[in-house]
């Protein structure tokens, strides 16, 4: 049974499965603090979902420790790594990063990603395109933009040809957090 680590909604809403999360937590705990780094990565924090359960877990409560748990092993990443090889090759492994991202950050707008499947609805692609030009500022000019603006952007929904398939899209954003808390 759950011991209560987060807030609960109401017995008629939904929310995160308590035993789950608090599964979940707990092993990444013991990981963090004992296990080997490479038995859970901020992938894998990024990548975990929780069925929904009547008065379960608020889910903003959990998905805000989810993003501090993520920047939280990308912290731990980055200094064992730094110890290892040094500050230079960290850098040079989050350039090369970043220029994985800029085949599509250097498309035109509308263009950056493919459309959804037939009749399926997907972002609005001038939201995305907007918040790609932010990446590009902050990749080129060192514009201020930091992973929790990234994780947060919320794009208005969208069919047919002004639209981009969310698969892509999501997993794109992903990789460009990554880079953006290798940095922070």
């Amino acid at each position: 049974m759950s011991d209560g680590m987060f807030r609960t909604v109401s017995g008629l809403k939904q929310g995160y499965d308590p035993d789950e999360v608090d599964d979940f937590f707990a092993h990444a705990r013991a990981v963090y603090e004992q296990g080997p780094a490479s038995a859970l990565s901020s992938k894998d924090v990024r990548g975990v979902a929780f069925d929904m359960v009547r008065g379960g877990y608020v889910t903003a409560a959990v998905d805000a420790a989810l993003d501090r748990l993520e920047a939280a092993f990308v912290a731990r990443a980055r200094a064992e790594f730094i110890a290892t090889q040094g500050q230079p090759a960290w850098m040079a492994k989050l350039s090369e990063q970043a220029r994985t991202l800029y085949g599509r950050l250097g498309r035109p707008d509308g263009d950056r990603f493919a459309p959804p499947e037939r009749r399926q609805a997907g972002y609005e692609a001038a939201d995305v395109d907007e918040l790609c030009r932010r990446l590009v500022a902050y990749f080129d000019t060192g514009a201020p933009l930091a992973a929790a603006e990234v994780r947060a952007a919320t794009f208005r929904r969208r069919k047919g040809p002004n639209a981009y398939a969310e698969a892509p899209v999501d997993a794109f954003l992903a990789r460009a957090v990554e880079v953006l808390l290798g940095v922070e």
